[in-house]
């Protein structure tokens, strides 16, 4: 039984388990304490010292979130004297800080901005030398801009903490003290995979996606191109939170809805290319399985920063990885050939937009290993945030659109591919398929409860007639190391692998919206934007990939079989490794 701890904070009894901070017992009784350099589990460093609170018999303040709790402890978090506090420092931070908060991305969800208005910050009173302002704009996915940077390290806590990466680091002290990539290089020449968890977990706009809009809104008005859009299934999870509507609540028919009233010739949906992955990586698995020889475990390949990182830091496994494309440049590979076929349209005048919860998606859809006849399979990659910015742009009344429909014969999707966004996701489409592939009869418990929920790492043996398979899940690539690193020191073995980038899988992807630290204090983000989408698998008719009537037709039309020929000319790619620096 765990020894409880009694204190009073701002008159109000706490009882919190013994080891608890400062921070986590106020929060436990409603009170919030600010705080900017915080991460609730990741880190708690004390360095932006927003948090101090007053402590009777203390001799000075102390920071809230690494002050431990002791029995009877009288704690005071809204003092004159803190208030002043928290206003000088919120002032030193600005005296710095590029204060050009109208242009800035992050305006109205800036956490820095917030608490000045709180404060009652309206003067620059230590107003002084600015830091140098290098825009770091190399990568293909992420923006670094150091003038906005307040060294709060949390980009630092979740590439190193988080994701075990370490891609930025900080460097020198004081007023020099700098926040990037090492020896001052571009992040484009680090270890770093694009995953954009330093974007989310940053709490001004000293970090952000490498933005696309423009180019899309050019794309639209050219009267010469045929503009095709498609979202991921993580998309219609999150994108009601940018319009204040609730979270965990799938919005899919309005962002079919959004999407056409913006202007896009067609608006298809990537679910639909989940499910043809489901076809192309389950009969690829199925070949493994029955072949002597193959290499085992096939590891999945639709997280564009798993495979990256993969290149940079276990090339070895890189014959593991499935061949398969990810779902998006699957249906961008099917837009320039089968329905641009289909239809007569010159697939040169084809572009091809894909709305991603994902930064990492922008690098993927640049490879030169992705497209077909010097064409690239995805044109842009605009993430949750992007599309939110668009909407408003075009003045169009998100929450009380309509419920529309995607057009067919690339918008019809299983509830297979819904749960493509949520860790494990991709793992039970696929064995709802392979299961009926291979046996020839119908599984009644589509449900493979074996490989949901938020566990770092999953594993599970599933009997799918060829033989009883060792399935192991893993989100997040501090995850993945420990499951590559046990199968090299051969503690494990298995079958079949799934890994997703970002924890969580792409449902906190690093293109979705961007919620509060403090918020998140009350709300277990992964759980409850997977929840979205377990309820849009559960309700539909349809739940396993091969029954999908599209996916059906294009094979019988066009690709003739899953991993034929046809198909792994349009479906299927290779990577090699590459360097970490």
């Amino acid at each position: 039984m765990e020894n409880m701890i009694n204190l009073t904070i701002d008159g109000v009894a706490v009882s919190v388990p013994e080891g608890s901070t400062v921070l986590e017992a106020a929060r436990a009784a409603n009170i919030n304490i600010p705080t900017l350099c915080y991460l609730k589990d990741v880190q708690q460093i004390g360095a932006c010292r927003i948090c101090l609170v007053e402590i009777e018999k203390a001799r000075g303040l102390s920071a809230a979130c690494v002050m431990p709790v002791s029995e009877g402890m009288v704690v005071h978090t809204n003092t004159p004297k803190l208030r002043k506090h928290r206003k000088v420092i919120l002032e030193l931070l600005l005296a710095s800080h590029n204060r050009e908060c109208t242009s800035c991305v992050r305006s109205g969800n800036c956490e820095l901005q917030a608490l000045c208005r709180e404060y009652g910050v309206d003067a620059y009173p230590f107003d002084g030398a600015k830091k140098e302002c290098v825009v770091d704009e190399l990568s293909p996915s992420i923006v670094r801009d150091n003038s906005k940077c307040i060294s709060c390290r949390r980009c630092i806590a979740a590439c190193t903490s988080i994701q075990d990466i370490g891609a930025i680091g900080v460097s020198k002290r004081g007023f020099k003290t700098k926040i990037g990539a090492i020896y001052d290089r571009s992040i484009i020449d680090t270890p770093c995979v694009n995953c954009g968890q330093c974007i989310v977990a940053c709490p001004v706009g000293a970090l952000h996606e490498k933005e696309n809009i423009d180019d899309v809104w050019a794309a639209i008005g050219d009267p010469n191109k045929y503009v095709v859009v498609q979202p991921a299934p993580a998309v219609r999870a999150s994108i009601g939170e940018e319009f204040g509507m609730p979270m965990g609540v799938a919005q899919t028919g309005k962002l079919a809805a959004s999407l056409r009233r913006l202007g896009f010739d067609k608006v298809f949906d990537t679910n639909f290319g989940a499910d043809l992955t489901i076809m192309e990586e389950g009969t690829e698995l199925i070949h493994r399985l029955t072949t002597e020889g193959s290499v085992l475990p096939m590891i999945t390949s639709c997280s564009p920063g798993w495979v990256t990182y993969c290149e940079k830091f276990y090339p070895e496994f890189l014959p593991n990885l499935s061949t398969c494309k990810s779902p998006h440049e699957m249906t961008g590979a099917m837009v320039k050939s089968y329905y641009a076929e289909k239809m007569g349209i010159d697939p040169k005048s084809i572009v091809v937009v894909s709305v991603m919860p994902c930064t990492a998606k922008k690098y993927e859809a640049a490879r030169h290993e992705l497209g077909n006849d010097g064409m690239k399979d995805v044109d842009y990659v605009i993430t949750v945030r992007e599309l939110a910015r668009m909407i408003k742009q075009a003045g169009i009344d998100f929450a009380h659109l309509p419920e529309e429909k995607f057009d067919h014969v690339l918008g019809e999707s299983t509830g297979a591919a819904d749960i493509f966004g949520a860790t494990g996701g991709v793992m039970e489409a696929a064995l709802r398929t392979v299961y009926e592939l291979v046996t020839k009869k119908t599984l009644e418990n589509v449900d493979f409860t074996e490989v949901r929920g938020i566990e770092g790492v999953k594993e599970a043996t599933i009997d799918l007639g060829i033989k009883k398979v060792n399935v192991a899940v893993a989100h997040g690539t501090a995850n993945a190391k420990k499951v590559l690193e046990a199968i090299k020191s051969g503690e494990k073995s298995y079958d079949f692998i799934e890994v997703m980038c970002c924890p969580g899988g792409c449902v906190t992807g690093g293109g979705q919206p961007i919620v509060p630290a403090k918020e998140l204090q009350y709300i277990d983000l992964k759980s409850v934007r997977a929840k979205a989408l377990y309820a849009e698998d559960g309700s539909k008719k349809m739940r396993k990939s091969h029954e999908n009537p599209e996916i059906i037709a294009i094979y019988k039309e066009f690709l003739g079989e899953p991993c034929g020929h046809k198909s792994h000319e349009l479906l299927h790619t290779t990577y090699t490794a590459k360097k970490k620096y």
